[in-house]
């Protein structure tokens, strides 16, 4: 048998090396009863090879059922494929065979089986370890003799670790895998593929058919075809259709080529889980706190140097008296020995020195919550004049507990 028949047969167009490859496997698996797994991107022509491991297989003579998993709603997927008893669900009004039941001894095709529910995988494994299923609202087991080929436009492999396929069903359907390359990577076919779509629209409209310059035919080999053969095919239509000219330029062609860059797709949403914001929010506390205490350095070092230039004992003007509170408040000891010097500075006018007071205040504000809770509840207990019931309801919280924080912060009021 050889390659060159299948392709007429069938229909297939190219002389890579990865879809001879694909081929070649096919036809080596189609003696066999092995289940296949076949991978692609869409558009790459996948639906073809199950059609060619069942003619070439000992099965041709039976049923051939093609089902697209994707497209079956979830709650009826599993009446489609094993079929139901009468009255198992409401509209099950007469018993009905599923499709390995209709294609006992013949080849049944799973489209898009990454799409299975779980509980439906569940139900294929079996069928593939002991041939064995059950009818929907049966409790009858019912044997067949199918063989399964199954085809993906998804990482299967991605699909088991996010637990949406299951491992084991997985193996099974891989006993012998075809991957079917994308178009992009089959670039010595693309004008092959394009001049079998343009002939067969000029039959089809009755007009010439397209050909193409050599600018032309090395555009359309060098871009990437993210649709595969169906985008081509799609594009061959369009400007059999809407082109007057038959002669088809490098511009003309570009006009209907969608500008397709990896970068420019849509920025998939990553979403943030509890522990990476946590450990956010530690980081930004942290930053928040060593600023603090950058702060509080700095406070420290510039009243070091107005400690210089006042004197502790001499406390007779407003400034001093600022500045004494602020040593107070940061506990800053001041030699009894200091000695007094206001800041000196010589104006540019006069060339005479002059006297500077410094008058800006530095206060470090406390952050304790303990502090501000403690100053709040006096504020509030000042504000209604010692009366508990209405400084709590103006704090917020029960009178109670108003009792509780002034016991356990033993304010004397």
């Amino acid at each position: 048998m050889e390659i060159q028949q299948v392709k007429q047969r069938f229909g297939i167009i190219g002389n890579s090396q990865g879809l001879l490859r694909a081929m070649d496997i096919a036809m080596q698996v189609a003696p066999t009863d092995l289940t296949v797994l076949i991978s692609g991107e869409s558009g790459t022509g996948k639906e073809t090879f199950p059609k060619i491991i069942h003619q070439y297989s000992s099965r041709k003579h039976g049923s051939y059922i093609a089902v697209n998993c994707g497209a079956i709603p979830e709650g009826t997927i599993d009446s489609e494929l094993f079929g139901h008893e009468k009255g198992a669900f409401t509209g099950a009004t007469d018993t009905r065979k599923g499709y390995f039941e209709v294609a006992n001894n013949g080849t049944i095709f799973l489209d898009e089986v990454a799409e299975l529910p779980l509980s439906t995988q569940v139900r294929l494994l079996r069928v593939l370890e002991t041939g064995e299923f059950i009818r929907v609202g049966s409790s009858q087991v019912m044997k067949t003799n199918v063989r399964v080929v199954a085809a993906t436009n998804v990482s299967m492999v991605k699909a088991v670790d996010e637990g949406k396929f299951r491992e084991d069903l997985y193996y099974r359907l891989n006993t012998v895998p075809i991957q079917v390359p994308p178009l992009r990577e089959r670039k010595e076919d693309v004008y092959l593929l394009f001049r079998k779509f343009a002939t067969d629209f000029a039959e089809k409209f009755r007009m010439p058919s397209l050909t193409l310059d050599a600018e032309s035919r090395k555009v359309l080999e060098n871009y990437r075809w993210p649709g595969n053969i169906r985008q081509l095919k799609n594009i061959t239509e369009q400007i059999s259709i809407l082109e007057e000219k038959r002669d088809v330029s490098a511009d003309t062609l570009k006009k209907y080529l969608p500008i397709y860059e990896g970068s420019k797709l849509p920025a998939l949403y990553k979403k943030i889980d509890e522990q990476t914001f946590n450990s956010e929010r530690e980081i930004l506390y942290k930053v928040m706190f060593d600023m603090k205490s950058d702060m509080n350095d700095l406070k420290r070092l510039v009243l070091d140097l107005m400690k210089q230039g006042v004197e502790k004992r001499d406390l007779n003007d407003e400034h001093a008296q600022i500045i004494k509170n602020l040593w107070d408040d940061n506990d800053i000891s001041i030699p009894e020995t200091a000695e007094r010097q206001p800041t000196v500075i010589i104006s540019r006018d006069t060339g005479q020195d002059e006297q500077i007071q410094d008058t800006e205040e530095f206060i470090e504000e406390s952050l304790s919550l303990v502090d501000k809770e403690k100053e709040m509840i006096v504020k509030a207990l000042e504000k209604h004049k010692g009366k508990r019931k209405y400084a709590a309801e103006d704090l917020g919280i029960s009178e109670r507990t108003l009792y509780r924080k002034i016991k356990e912060y033993e304010l004397d009021l």
